[in-house]
């Protein structure tokens, strides 16, 4: 009786073993073909409003991911502005770098331009960072000092706030409200700028 069990017991582990090495071989998605994702072949504009409502900090990287932007400035520009919006600021910094030095400028312009609403809706949290990665690729583009400059002053950062308002009213002379902003929040932080 104990015999029959035991040759029983290492037959059973026998056709456990053929099962698993009959299994190993199959592939893990049996029937089903999945296709590479392949950039968005229309305008880069169109790419954008298609995938707006995914540009979140949840859905950014996959949406890009399964539906990547078209390969050029636009693409580049538009791509960058959806993972900024999402809060990516690394990944947009990445999509900006892949493109020529001499381009950049331009899909920075493309990131403001997606960006500037936010900022005049006055989330300063996410424009901050938006506009400090605006200037970055396009230092002297005065909206995007003002708008960084502003939200790091809403977001208790003088220093900063400071040089980048400072830096707008260099480059931007008209007595507006724009200025005068700019002028009120140096003059609260300790600097009383040059009026024009």
């Amino acid at each position: 009786m104990q015999r029959s069990l035991y040759i029983l017991g290492w037959g059973y582990v026998a056709t456990c073993g053929l099962v698993l090495v009959r299994d190993a071989r199959r592939p893990v998605f049996s029937g089903v073909h999945v296709q590479p994702a392949v950039a968005y072949a229309g305008p880069a504009g169109q790419w954008f409003q298609q995938i707006k409502p995914y540009c979140n900090a949840v859905e950014v990287e996959m949406a890009q991911r399964t539906s990547p932007p078209p390969a050029t400035l636009e693409g580049a520009g538009y791509s960058a502005a959806c993972y900024a919006l999402g809060g990516r600021i690394d990944h947009a910094r990445q999509a900006i770098d892949a493109l020529p030095s001499d381009d950049r400028w331009r899909a920075a312009g493309i990131v403001f331009d997606v960006a500037h609403p936010v900022a005049d809706a006055g989330d300063d949290r996410s424009a901050g960072p938006i506009m400090q990665l605006v200037v970055d690729y396009w230092p002297n583009h005065y909206m995007a000092l003002y708008h960084a400059g502003m939200a790091e002053y809403s977001l208790g950062q003088p220093a900063l706030a400071r040089a980048h308002l400072e830096r707008f009213l260099e480059h931007y002379s008209p007595d507006d409200g724009w200025r005068r902003n700019a002028i009120e929040v140096l003059e609260r932080l300790g600097r009383s700028p040059a009026r024009p």
